[in-house]
């Protein structure tokens, strides 16, 4: 059983974030998760920093957004980050975009992403980092019994 408080990531919509009808450009919304993922993954004691310090790259495989409802300029926003799938090679997870005032629904999203070492070769968790394979691993399990 994981005994640990994962938060949201929570920030404010900026200016330059928006178009010229004064809502969040559809593309910033990838940004967000991407922010909200590595906050995630700090959290979790397996920041990016230590990730490619140890020459390992997590490129997307893929990405995805549905928008729900327009982000405003100056809107406070809360990002609520989950893991969704887990291989042991790949690693997906899914994204929840709120409204921090009102908790209403701006958007979903997933994005799916592979381990590569420097040579661009597939990381097998289980071998190169086993105790976040075992980490993944009951997370996954924790989250399918909630």
């Amino acid at each position: 059983m994981i005994d640990m408080e994962i938060k949201p990531y929570e920030r404010m919509v900026y200016y330059y974030e928006t178009d010229r009808m004064g809502i969040v450009h559809h593309s910033n919304y990838i940004r967000w998760f991407e922010e909200a993922r590595l906050d995630w993954m700090k959290q979790i004691g397996w920041d990016y920093k230590t990730i490619e310090d140890d020459n390992i790259i997590i490129p997307v495989l893929s990405v995805s957004a549905e928008y729900k409802t327009m982000s405003r300029y100056g809107d406070n926003i809360v990002i609520y980050v989950k893991l969704a799938e887990y291989t042991g090679i790949r690693i997906g997870f899914s994204y929840e975009v709120h409204d921090k005032k009102t908790g209403e629904l701006r958007c979903v999203g997933t994005s799916c992403h592979c381990l590569l070492d420097e040579n661009n070769k597939p990381v097998f968790m289980r071998k190169r980092y086993p105790e976040k394979d075992a980490f993944f691993k009951e997370l996954m399990k924790q989250q399918a019994e909630e």
